[in-house]
């Protein structure tokens, strides 16, 4: 059978994909004092979102910060994680996502497993391979190769799960030795909390598919045509392709999680084009219809993610922090449908 990408690149309707229902969340960075989190964590909770996830980053502002176009954050996330949660009932929180190079194994793995004791099961791991080399010079740390740090996940992943599992440790590898004790407390989401891994390429989504239970896709490239030929779109496709071959038949089970780089609910759709385009100097052709764009109403927007669900499977959609509130209303029409 023809996969959805060469559907795509035919222009031929692409056969739909089952996803799952569509879920919410959004990533927060930032407040400016307790009173402000815990009312904005509760906001969240209120309009629906499913989950409220931290980012991972640690530079203040500076060259260093400017150099590495990171977006600011002033809350570390594992205290954030924990107020959030302490500060709701039922929205689900986490990490998009724990570098590797940024925590020690041993303790990453035990900090996860009191975070979702003390959330009562509402924590989801987002946990990476790492990306940012100026974070990572300005920090004090080495950036190995993407084989190195992918081979460093894939032994950081399994500590995890082996620490959940509350046996005595026994987990050696090239970068991760931990033995000599049991992994406590015992999590309350058995056999451990929902894993996400991300990435772009085929090693890690593949990866991805194999072993997570939420697969984040990165943005993609805002050009017209990568270094294969594929358009945005069809680029996406082809993520997504990768997810599912190495899934096989559990990829039903997974959420597909992508992020809008650029959201604008509401208003002339135009205008906010024409507005992006000039800010970002992208084409305003490049942006019509891309993957990580949602722009329109909300009703347009709706239609824009059932279609995206079909093709590229995602079902699951983060905002940023600032766009929580515009966004609430397409939360509002497909959050568990």
């Amino acid at each position: 059978m023809a996969s959805i990408l060469s559907v795509v690149a035919q222009g031929q309707p692409a056969p739909p994909v089952r996803g799952k229902p569509f879920r919410f969340a959004v990533q927060a960075t930032n407040a400016a004092d307790a009173r402000e989190w815990r009312e904005f964590v509760r906001k969240v909770e209120q309009l629906g979102y499913s989950t409220l996830t931290l980012a991972d980053h640690y530079l203040g502002p500076g060259p260093a910060q400017r150099a590495a176009r990171t977006p600011r954050q002033d809350l570390a996330p594992i205290a954030a994680i924990a107020t959030a949660a302490a500060h709701t009932t039922t929205l689900r929180v986490g990490c998009r996502v724990f570098c590797i190079d940024y925590h020690v194994p041993a303790v990453l793995a035990k900090e996860i497993a009191t975070l979702d004791l003390l959330s009562d099961g509402r924590l989801e791991l987002g946990i990476g391979a790492g990306w940012s080399a100026t974070e990572y010079e300005a920090m004090g740390l080495t950036f190995g190769t993407p084989g190195h740090r992918i081979a460093k996940l894939k032994e950081v992943i399994a500590l995890i799960k082996a620490h959940c599992a509350g046996e005595e440790l026994d987990v050696t590898g090239e970068h991760v030795n931990v033995t000599g004790y049991a992994g406590t407390p015992r999590p309350v989401q058995r056999p451990h909390p929902p894993i996400m891994i991300g990435g772009g390429g085929k090693r890690v989504l593949s990866y991805a598919g194999r072993e997570a239970d939420i697969v984040s896709i990165n943005t993609v490239a805002f050009t017209a045509r990568n270094d294969d030929g594929l358009s945005p779109d069809e680029e996406a496709v082809r993520r997504f392709e990768y997810v599912s071959a190495a899934a096989g038949p559990r990829v039903g089970d997974l959420d597909i999680e992508s992020s809008p780089f650029f959201v604008s609910i509401g208003g002339d759709a135009d205008e906010a084009y024409r507005h992006i385009a000039e800010k970002s100097q992208m084409s305003p052709d490049v942006l019509r219809d891309h993957p990580n764009v949602l722009i329109g109403a909300a009703d347009a927007v709706v239609e824009t993610l059932l279609r995206r669900r079909e093709f590229h499977g995602v079902n699951y959609v983060t905002v940023r922090q600032s766009h929580a509130e515009s966004f609430a209303p397409v939360v509002a029409q497909l959050a568990g449908s």
